[in-house]
Parts: structure tokens; C-alpha cells; sequence
């Protein structure tokens, strides 16, 4: 085979990069094809808890598959079995595939044993998305905690996940925080392996 430069061939799709996805889709027609969502999702539904429940569910197969994926591409198709360790997965890894960049953090919850939150800053999903007044309390984020929900679930790991908009002083933006309450299950499986 005679090949100019220095182009690849893969021999089928799940072998393929995916560290290139900026190069592939453009954040204009990521942006667009978003918006489009959420609003035939908003033609849907009667209240924003329908439209956050129905984003996250979207989400929440994106995360599935991204699990597969990324399993299989980085991890020679092994699974995180740790609960520090597939957090840390999704925080560095799964947000770097999906957003370009590791997650701004990655806390303990204080006050419950069970609670985890990833925050950013300025969410891709939130960045262009303009909320009327009445929806107030709408959160775009809501698909990345279904993404999130999906990874954690098909791994073994249930959990409850919601986005929360935290106000940070001196900021005109709030940044989103994905809150990630564990299942019983998931802290007694824990307890006895450590």
C-alpha cells in the first residue's frame, strides 16, 4: 500500500483516536446541535424538572457507550473496581475525551460519607445556552450528570447524580457543580475491600 504523509488506516471504528475531537466537530455546530435539543426537549415537557430529567437521560446513554469506549481504548477493556479510582476516571479521562480538559475539581463531600462533586467553572453545555426568566432554575448540566450517571452506573458504581449552579463571589457566572450520591451498596462493597 503507497501512502502520502502521515495518514493512518484503523481497522474499524473503536480503534480510532479520539484526542483529536475538537479537529472533527466544531464547538459552533456542537453549540447548535445542543440548543436544538434542549429545545425540542422544552417542547416536550410541562416544568423544567421534566426538561432536566429528560436531558440527564439523554446523557445518560452518552455515557454508557463513552464507558465502552474508553475501556477499550485505554484499558485494554478492563474496569475501574475502585470507587476513588473510577471517580478519578471520569474527572481526568472521561471529561478530557468529552471537554478537552480535566475537570477543574474533584471534592469529598463534607457534611455525608456518600457525596461526591465534580465542579467546572464555565460547563460547555451551560457556556451557550440562554435561560429565559421563568426557567430560572434550569440547568444544562443536567446532561453531563446523566453522562456522568451512565458512567457510573455501567461500571458497577450506582449512584444518584444531579447538577447544582453554585455561586461563586466576584463572578457574573455560577459554576455547575455535578453532585454524585453513592448507593448503600456501593460504600459497604467499598468498606470491605479497604
Amino acid at each position: 500500500m503507497i501512502s502520502v504523509g502521515k495518514t493512518k488506516q484503523y481497522a474499524n471504528v473503536l480503534d480510532k483516536l479520539l484526542s483529536r475531537g475538537r479537529q472533527e466537530v466544531s464547538l459552533s455546530a456542537f453549540a447548535f446541535l445542543f440548543s436544538e435539543v434542549v429545545q425540542y426537549n422544552q417542547t416536550q415537557v410541562d416544568n423544567i424538572a421534566d426538561l432536566e430529567r429528560r436531558l440527564e437521560d439523554a446523557g445518560y446513554a452518552v455515557g454508557a457507550r463513552v464507558l465502552e469506549l474508553l475501556c477499550h481504548r485505554e484499558k485494554g477493556n478492563r474496569r475501574e473496581t475502585q470507587l476513588l479510582g473510577i471517580l478519578s476516571f471520569i474527572h481526568s479521562t472521561v471529561w478530557k475525551v468529552l471537554f478537552g480538559k480535566v475537570a477543574d475539581s474533584l471534592e469529598k463531600g463534607t457534611e455525608h460519607e456518600d457525596e461526591y462533586m465534580i465542579s467546572e467553572k464555565e460547563l460547555l453545555v451551560n457556556r451557550f445556552i440562554s435561560v429565559p426568566k421563568d426557567m430560572g432554575a434550569f440547568n444544562c448540566g443536567a446532561f453531563v450528570a446523566g453522562i456522568v450517571r451512565g458512567v457510573l452506573d455501567n461500571a458497577g458504581f450506582p449512584a444518584v447524580v444531579t447538577a447544582h449552579f453554585v455561586p461563586i463571589e466576584g463572578q457574573q457566572r455560577p459554576r455547575t457543580t455535578i453532585l454524585i450520591k453513592f448507593a448503600e451498596e456501593v460504600l459497604r462493597r467499598e468498606s470491605r475491600l479497604g
